[in-house]
């Protein structure tokens, strides 16, 4: 079990590769988000279901490797995984939208701004997810006002 929770916090190995995981965690996630429903029609039940299942496992799997890592690792890279995919929820599936998704996302992640920080005192697995699903969530609503805007 204890590889199963290593395999799933470094998104399937992706945390090993050392400085910059996290970055690489987020691009991959939205090349396959991309990918996987390219030509498709939106299904946004899907793309919750997904997503609330990432975290739960996220907060599951960051809480076992703790113990031997420490707090927010940073080979955990499945929080990374999770806000990258809240910050897609419901926007169009276009590359300018993935890729602007994906920047807005890094940004709140890195700077930690409006809250973000507070979020990562949580204990165990929930303050290593908190604080990208935060940053998820505020890339998500600018998205969602770049969309409604039509900038792209």
């Amino acid at each position: 079990m204890k590889k199963f929770h290593q395999l799933i916090s470094t998104s399937l190995g992706i945390g090993y590769i050392g400085k910059g995981a996290g970055t690489v965690a987020a691009l991959v996630t939205a090349v396959c988000w991309y990918i996987l429903q390219a030509g498709e029609i939106p299904n946004f039940t899907m793309q919750w279901t997904v997503t609330v299942l990432i975290v739960a496992v996220g907060v599951w799997s960051a809480n076992h490797v703790e113990a031997d890592w420490g707090k927010d690792h940073q080979r955990v890279v499945i929080d990374e995984v999770a806000g990258m995919c809240i910050s897609l929820l419901m926007v169009p599936l276009s590359i300018p939208y993935v890729a602007a998704g994906l920047v807005l996302f890094r940004f709140f992640d890195i700077t930690k701004i409006l809250y973000i920080r507070k979020a990562e005192r949580l204990p165990g697995g929930w303050g290593v997810m908190l604080d990208d699903v935060i940053a998820g969530v505020y890339a998500n609503l600018l998205l969602q006002v770049i969309c409604r805007s039509k900038l792209f």
